[in-house]
């Protein structure tokens, strides 16, 4: 019985009008996002390639290791294909200074606002918002559309279990809004090995469970269309009610989480935090150049009286020892300055940190939240990506300032710059100087990264066992509401 329920569900949906349109859309935008998909991760791999070239010619140029730079680059994940998250809100590179803190710039929206006015196209916005929308106008008129054409009361005429009849329309729309998802998807994937996106086994793994999230995902609306339509009398009341539930969970809960969260644990600007910063290292930059001033005061006092060729032979036997003291002063300075740096970022991050907590546990009441909070998990393209390489930028500019460090003192040179103030020559600024090209092959590299598959999936099951729970909900409702339905 359920089998010839099955059978007639399917045939009725593929044989009407919605089924090929709905196919033709949903091929169309999921095949057109995944080879813009590939596209711009291509694109995001050239230029990271140039990226790494550019920052190695850079030191091979350079000839001191007094203030020796390089730059950082962010890496790109292949399943940005898929779901490129805030991959094009997030800066894609990081200058690598002593005294420079480590901040993320260049994003793909910052050199081109216009994407980021439109947004494109990607797998998971296709399944949020145009595969839930089609499953509620496959299903809105699934009962109550029956009722008033009379096959709902002639199919009861028979000896058919409520149960089962119920649970095979769930059935029959699921796997024909199942075909237009997977058969693009086929072809989205046929895409990735074409151009050769190296995904990997994890990238795959990933890429199959971000799948499973994206049926549960439409199985749950489904269920919600034909709830709704068990819960009504007239299609037109049920289309309305299904659209309804529809925007609020898709559009609006996800938008008044996120405002909720920011007005109950609001967390500084970054350009108030930045500020605090420059103000901080301005501070103590100006007492260290009082206490420069200063040292060369009291320096100056045993060369009263002196010849001039006295003056110049004393300030050589000295000079070492005052370029060490100023150096060793301003060292001081600037760890100040960094240890300020990290103890007001750590309280910048721990505070987003729970307002994102916050953010998140109000939008999963949502499903669409629950369903994008968990591509994104997979894909390594969330919230997390920025603070994640920002952190490990970070550690490296301690590794490469501590090795430029070292290689200094190798070479004899002093970091910083030297100040005189004589009164009888006057002011005089100096910096150590190298000759000729370092030998930068030691240098430390930047090692990116990477989402670990076992944190990834094991964030994600909780989503998607949301969402799983939430589609068995649904259908246990559906099921409730129909077997108290009036079939007349």
């Amino acid at each position: 019985m359920f089998a010839t329920v099955l059978v007639k569900e399917l045939k009725a949906v593929l044989l009407s009008p919605k089924f090929p349109a709905t196919f033709a859309v949903c091929s169309l935008l999921i095949v057109l996002s995944v080879f813009i998909g590939i596209r711009e991760y291509r694109g995001a791999a050239a230029r990271y390639a140039e990226g790494l070239e550019l920052a190695a010619q850079t030191l091979r140029t350079q000839s001191t290791w007094m203030n020796l730079s390089t730059t950082a680059y962010r890496k790109p994940d292949p399943m940005q294909v898929f779901v490129p998250g805030v991959d094009g809100d997030v800066g894609r590179l990081s200058p690598i200074t002593g005294t420079e803190d480590v901040k993320l710039t260049n994003s793909t929206y910052a050199d081109d606002p216009l994407f980021a006015l439109f947004r494109s196209i990607d797998l998971a916005f296709v399944v949020q918002v145009v595969l839930s929308l089609f499953a509620i106008l496959f299903t809105y008129d699934a009962i109550n559309g029956e009722r008033e054409g009379g096959t709902l009361q002639l199919t009861f005429a028979g000896a058919v279990p409520r149960t089962t009849y119920i649970l095979a329309k769930i059935a029959g729309a699921w796997i024909a809004l199942a075909i237009p998802l997977i058969v693009p998807v086929l072809l989205g994937v046929l895409l990735v090995v074409v151009y050769g996106v190296p995904l990997g086994a994890g990238g795959w793994a990933r890429c199959g469970l971000f799948m499973l999230a994206s049926l549960f995902y439409f199985t749950f609306f489904v269920a919600l269309g034909v709830l709704v339509s068990a819960l009504t009398r007239r299609p037109a009341m049920s289309f309305l009610a299904a659209l309804a539930a529809w925007v609020v969970l898709v559009l609006i809960v996800p938008r008044i989480a996120v405002m909720a969260a920011g007005a109950v644990r609001p967390v500084p600007s970054i350009a108030e935090t930045e500020g605090w910063i420059d103000a901080f290292a301005k501070d103590r930059m100006d007492e260290q150049m009082k206490a420069l001033g200063a040292r060369w005061q009291e320096r100056q006092a045993p060369m009263e009286g002196m010849s001039a060729e006295a003056r110049e032979a004393y300030q050589q036997s000295k000079q070492q020892e005052w370029a060490n003291e100023d150096d060793a002063a301003r060292q001081d300075v600037q760890k100040e300055i960094d240890a300020y740096r990290v103890r007001v970022n750590e309280e910048q991050g721990n505070r987003v940190a729970d307002q994102e907590k916050l953010a998140f546990a109000l939008s999963r009441f949502s499903p669409a939240s629950a369903y994008q909070i968990a591509a994104m998990t997979l894909a390594g393209t969330g919230v997390s990506l920025k603070a994640a390489n920002e952190a490990a930028m970070r550690e490296y500019r301690r590794a490469f300032t501590q090795y430029t460090a070292g290689k200094q003192k190798e070479s004899g040179t002093q970091a910083g710059f030297r100040i005189t103030v004589d009164s009888q020559t006057g002011f005089h600024f100096s910096a150590p100087r190298e000759r000729g090209t370092l030998d930068v092959s030691g240098v430390p590299a930047f090692a990116p990264p990477g989402v670990k598959l076992s944190e990834a999936v094991s964030s994600a099951l909780v989503d998607t066992g949301f969402i799983a729970v939430l589609a068995l909900l649904a259908c246990a409702g559906a099921l409730v509401a129909f077997l108290r339905y009036d079939v007349r």
